[in-house]
Formats: structure tokens, sequence, C-alpha cells
């Protein structure tokens, strides 16, 4: 895949911020996705400043989950675990698993935020900026905004995530009676489409199968040294 370079990753706290802003200036909240016939996972493994960290994609068809293509890449961080910029210490081991690719996604799903960051600007939209491709953000925790009332028990529960007068995402429970997962906009979707697309991904657990997936590759990854492996199904 072509991977756009959207600016240089060596920057201050402060010139990252000056990124954030305006990347997140060019995000589309928009159109709504009406049809996904090949969807992709991302994840990231841990690592601190001067560690290596992994990244795996993993490209299914949407609806039988048939693993089509898998990328595994490694690099050494160069950015320290800081909530609100963890895409700069993430977003190029992701977007070099990403390079590696030959089928090309109709929707990416990434382990992470989108527009529910401090300055709109997280993983799934950097990414998503960078592959000019449908991206939504699916995160396990909240990193900002207000839940104001707990979505339903059931399947396909939801409610908004807030911050301030903004809507920044929905709650969405994707199996009954487990915690929700945190859903927002990357880029090129709008809010609706995104909770359709990741409950539609997410048939039998609480993340989306491609997430799992790629979680479990990236989870074994901790023994690439650098480089990366690319497998077509």
């Amino acid at each position: 895949m072509k991977v756009a370079r959207l600016h240089p990753w060596d920057l201050s706290t402060a010139e990252a911020a000056a990124v954030q802003t305006r990347l997140a200036a060019e995000v589309r909240q928009g159109p709504a996705l009406g049809r996904v016939d090949v969807v992709a996972g991302a994840d990231v493994s841990g690592g601190r400043r001067g560690e290596t960290i992994a990244a795996a994609v993993v490209v299914m068809r949407m609806g039988t989950f048939e693993v089509l293509e898998v990328s595994r890449t490694a690099m050494r961080a160069t950015w320290p675990y800081v909530p609100g910029f963890l895409s700069f210490r993430e977003a190029p081991v992701v977007l070099e698993a990403f390079r590696c690719l030959k089928v090309r996604p109709d929707l990416v799903i990434c382990d992470g935020q989108g527009r529910a960051h401090p300055r709109r600007l997280g993983l799934a939209s950097h990414v998503g900026l960078a592959l000019a491709v449908p991206t939504v953000g699916c995160a396990k925790s909240r990193l900002i905004g207000e839940v104001r009332r707990e979505p339903p028990r059931r399947r396909g529960g939801r409610a908004p995530l807030v911050d301030g007068r903004e809507r920044i995402g929905t709650i969405l429970r994707t199996r009954t009676g487990v915690k929700p997962v945190f859903v927002s906009v990357g880029h090129a979707i709008d809010l609706a489409s995104a909770e359709r697309w990741v409950l539609a991904a997410s048939p039998r657990f609480r993340l989306a199968e491609p997430i799992r997936e790629a979680h479990r590759l990236v989870s074994a990854s901790g023994r690439i040294d650098g480089g990366g492996e690319n497998r077509y199904i």
C-alpha cells in the first residue's frame, strides 16, 4: 500500500502538538460507508523509548473473516509512552506494516483512538490520513470524554461519548454483558458507519475479529528484531 509522508517523526512535544492540530483539520468525518468487503485490523505491542515495538496488520474478508493477508514489522521506539502522543510512537511501525500489504482494505480498524483525543488526532486518524483509507478507532478504554450514561447491556447497546458540547465517539457494547469499547471516527467515515462496521466485525467477542488476530500475532512479534515479514494468503 502507498503511505503518504505527512510530516517528520523526529519532533519535540510542542511540534508534535502543532502537527496534531494541523492534521486534525484534515480529517473527514464522513461520508457514510455503505459496503465493506475487506477489513483490516491493526495492533501494536508495548515498548518504551529505546525498546523494540512491534505491529501486526491482519486483512480479512468481512463476514467470513477469512484471513487474506498478514503483515508484521518491528522497530525501535523513538518516543516514550506519553498519553495524547501515542501515535508518534506507534504510527511509524503500523504504517510500515501497511506499506508491505498487497491487498488494499475497504476499512481499517485500529486498536486505539480516532477523534476521541484531546487534539482530535489519535492513532486511527493519523493512520487514516497517511493511508487515505476509511479508518475507525476502537479502543478498549477511554482517553478523554464524558460518559453521561452507560450503554444498555445487550449487544449493540450504545451511548454518546462527549467532550463538552461535542460528540467525539460512541460507547458501544459489542457483546451482551461485557465491557463496551470506545468507537470514534478515524478518517473518511461517519460515526454511524463506524459503529455499524465495528459491530459487524465483532460477531463473537468484545473485540473486532481483525484486531483480535492482530493482537495475537503482535504478542508473538517480540521475537522480530527489526524489518518485518509479510504473508499473502
